[in-house]
């Protein structure tokens, strides 16, 4: 197939490539490459004193494991075979980093720069009205999240639309997540992708022998990063590459890029495009000619955190990074990977790196489910008991403990320490799951390819743990 469906044959291309290297029936492995259900939708709203009729999708793509997880986006360029391929993208990516749901996705094609507030919330109520009517929405079906062009304010408004349609439903509030914490979100997601993305990163930049492959030292401080995209993923995947010493040198927007080699303050730009509408002319920061430019500048890292397909054929060849972290979905073409697995360039692939949303998103649905607060029934006891310690050794060392070191030594974990350190736990696992797998197949070429054979060999045992194959 051609055309419409180019990102979905992608995906399928990446899958066929790992599933040579598993030993799963022909039939089975047809059944998870493929969409379970997808639900095309045409809706009418009233916007201002006309009809609108919304294009919308949601997609699963498998259910070996339910609910099924996936985000829904906002966006004038939503169709059908990004919802496919973004769904099937998901099953694989919450197979490699053991979070136990099957793939979904959904997308409403229009601009949201374009409607007012009460024209968002109406085209939102709508859709969930349709996804519930369709059984395409429930905390043991479908649970959908943020994706790009929505956030906790559009979840709160499927949250209160689902909650009104099934009156007295004690776990309504995990029918969605990445909603607000005042309606029962969880600390730390908003940040979670960026800070998988560090996780993931950090972890492959500590293995020794990968970094001499690439002519690289251990560690984080002192490389230097590039960051494509300053929405929530890339403002927080750049914030937390700076806080642990690296370099930002360059950060590209969809106005323009800005350079310097000496590094750029993150929470700077940041603020300096809040107040101006763009990251260009930052002080002290060399703009560049076009907004693709930074992707090509010599680093050692580079961190594509926009949409799909900002790499392809024609810039691959004169990329410079040594390591490339896909923060978005889908940032490289398949000539792209060809080209960059030929330059030695090391791609860790969006299939599992930018699994943090869904990671957290997980947490929050069980947070949902249990009815209480991460951290409720033990950070007191923790601090009391680690209080108890600290006397002890006070005592059998005759010296007092004070200041932000003794704080450090009673406190308890919050919501959103337990939170990171699930997170840090589950991306660092991940990492080393994945490279196991290239390691003991020297016939596969890339990591891409190595997640993709674990979240295979997943999702298989799965079908076969149910009966279903032999």
């Amino acid at each position: 197939m051609s055309g419409e469906f180019s990102f979905f044959d992608a995906v399928c291309n990446n899958f066929d490539r790992a599933a040579a290297f598993t030993s799963f029936d022909k039939g089975l492995l047809e059944q998870i490459k493929q969409c379970n259900s997808v639900l095309r939708l045409h809706f009418p709203v009233r916007i201002g004193d006309r009809i609108e009729v919304i294009k919308a999708y949601r997609v699963q793509h498998s259910h070996h494991k339910l609910p099924c997880k996936g985000g829904i986006r906002f966006s004038d360029m939503v169709n059908l075979d990004e919802v496919m391929a973004l769904a099937a993208l998901m099953t694989y990516k919450c197979a490699v980093v053991n979070v136990p749901f099957g793939g979904a996705k959904g997308g409403i094609t229009i601009n949201p720069k374009k409607y007012s507030v009460y024209d968002l919330e109406r085209i939102t109520r709508r859709y969930t009205s349709e996804l519930v009517k369709k059984r395409f929405i429930g905390p043991g079906e479908d649970v959908p999240a943020p994706d790009y062009g929505t956030g906790e304010r559009e979840m709160s408004w499927i949250l209160d639309t689902y909650a009104a349609m099934h009156p007295g439903e004690v776990d309504a509030a995990a029918c969605v997540t990445g909603k607000p914490i005042t309606q029962g979100g969880v600390r730390g997601r908003r940040e979670a992708t960026g800070l998988g993305v560090f996780y993931g990163v950090r972890e492959i930049c500590k293995m020794e022998d990968v970094m001499k492959r690439l002519g690289m030292s251990t560690g984080i401080e002192g490389k230097r990063v590039i960051v494509q995209g300053m929405g929530n993923v890339g403002y927080h995947s750049a914030k937390f590459f700076q806080e642990n010493g690296a370099i930002i040198t360059s950060i590209a927007e969809y106005e323009g890029s800005i350079h310097d080699e000496k590094g750029l303050d993150v929470e700077a730009v940041f603020n300096h495009r809040k107040s101006t509408g763009s990251i260009l002319n930052f002080p002290g920061a060399k703009n560049l000619e076009k907004n693709t430019d930074a992707l090509e500048l010599d680093c050692d890292i580079l961190i594509p955190a926009a949409l799909e397909n900002v790499i392809n054929h024609e810039n691959a060849p004169r990329i410079k990074a040594k390591i490339i972290g896909e923060a978005a979905n889908g940032p490289l073409t398949p000539e792209a990977d060809e080209i960059l697995i030929n330059k030695g360039i090391l791609v860790i692939p969006d299939l599992y790196l930018n699994a943090g949303g869904v990671t957290v998103s997980y947490f929050e649905w069980l947070k949902n489910l249990s009815h209480v607060r991460y951290g409720r029934l033990e950070k007191r006891f923790t601090e009391n008991q680690n209080a108890v310690i600290l006397e002890q050794i006070e005592e059998l060392t005759g010296k007092k403990i004070h200041g932000t070191q003794k704080d450090l030594l009673l406190h308890g974990p919050d919501e959103v320490d337990l939170v990171k350190s699930g997170l840090e736990e589950t991306m660092i696992n991940a990492t080393h799951e994945i490279m196991e797998c290239w390691k003991n197949n020297p016939s596969i070429r890339d990591m891409r390819t190595a997640a993709f054979v674990v979240a295979i060999n997943k999702v298989g045992t799965s079908y076969q743990e149910l009966g279903i194959f032999p």
